[in-house]
């Protein structure tokens, strides 16, 4: 006998990065911020104790305005979730539920579990030998989902590209995601484009660039008819993703800038240590527009090294899939943390 459905039975669930409690570790295998979030944090969420009895604000309205005053667009082109991985899960009901949706096939491992979860039918374009994404191959199909900048490569699309990606998709009348978690780390965004296409969706987070991972709040920003989509698939699962502690948390971060770019040049300060570092040593290193890098750390197979590290005291994320099989990807800590880590890689990886 079989209680689960069907759906449940085959479902390929998401892995995430080892969470361990027996002992202290340089963490550096779930892109986390390795800085606390801004000041202002503690101060909005003290004294709040006595409003947890009460339902947050569903509309999440004072975060929604603060964002909308950092992208200059309106609140009502912004939505709030538990975390990105929430958001991205609407969107996907939302706007690829019984349809087939492109992607590159090396990206956030997130999109093949909701692509089975909504009864999405997923096709993956394969990245470029050098790791870019295909632009001409996911311009095959509609809509399209992608990670700018990818993971677990670090690479990032350059504005014209995502240009020519919702020109394409505009023509088919279908949306353009576009997952931004680590776009405060790169070169250049493309909020500014939202401006232009009606049909491009930005999701974001506040778990990399503004530190707050265990608070789980996400974003997106889009036209109001692709929020109100969101809105309505929200409002069919749960009114309420976004708590009080979070809204205050988040926009209070959001508000503080200042902080956010500092502490995002220092990761960035950190993240170009290291890889020139390793590049110096003879270790092959993608240029990284994230807070993480991609290190070929073996010819074949890094997970020995991954083992080997973690023994150290040292974790970071090893992929099993074959292209991905001989490289880490290693989280920016602090720059101390970060002499330690190149000094390990160097002792293991180095080819000399």
């Amino acid at each position: 006998m079989a209680y689960e459905s069907e759906l449940a039975l085959h479902l390929v669930p998401y892995t995430a990065g080892e969470q361990p409690k027996d002992r202290k570790f340089i963490k550096l295998n779930t892109n986390e911020n390795p800085f606390p979030p801004s000041p202002k944090v503690s101060e909005a969420i003290e004294g709040l104790t006595e409003s947890l009895r009460l339902y947050p604000d569903m509309e999440a309205t004072q975060l929604r305005y603060a964002i909308s005053e950092q992208f200059g667009i309106s609140p009502d082109c912004v939505f709030c979730g538990n975390g990105s991985d929430e958001v991205l899960a609407f969107a996907f009901a939302a706007f690829f539920a019984g349809k087939e949706v492109c992607s590159p096939d090396i990206s956030y491992s997130f999109y093949p579990v909701y692509a089975s979860l909504f009864g999405a039918a997923l096709r993956t374009v394969p990245l470029n030998e050098d790791f870019t994404v295909c632009v001409e191959g996911l311009m095959q199909g509609k809509p399209i989902v992608l990670a700018n900048p990818n993971a677990p490569t670090s690479l990032g699309l350059g504005k014209e590209s995502i240009r020519r990606m919702a020109e394409h998709t505009l023509k088919a009348e279908e949306i353009l995601l576009v997952d931004e978690a680590y776009a405060d780390f790169a070169r250049e965004d493309m909020t500014e484009l939202l401006h232009d296409y009606e049909n491009l969706l930005i999701v974001r987070t506040f778990s990399k660039s503004h530190g707050l991972a265990g608070l789980r709040v996400g974003y997106a920003l889009g036209s109001q008819r692709l929020i109100s989509a969101l809105r309505c698939v929200r409002d069919s699962f749960n009114s309420y993703p976004t708590d009080r502690l979070a809204q205050a948390a988040a926009t209070a971060a959001m508000k503080d800038s200042a902080y956010t770019a500092a502490t995002v040049q220092k990761v960035i300060a950190a993240r170009e240590y290291s890889r020139n570092r390793l590049l110096e040593a003879g270790i092959e290193v993608l240029e990284s527009q994230t807070n993480f890098l991609f290190v070929r750390a073996d010819k074949e197979d890094a997970s020995g090294i991954q083992r080997a590290l973690r023994e150290e005291g040292i974790l970071v994320r090893h992929f099993s899939s074959e292209r991905l099989r001989p490289y880490l990807r290693v989280t920016v800590g602090t720059m101390e943390e970060m002499q330690i880590v190149t000094d390990a890689l160097i002792h293991h990886c180095c080819p000399c």
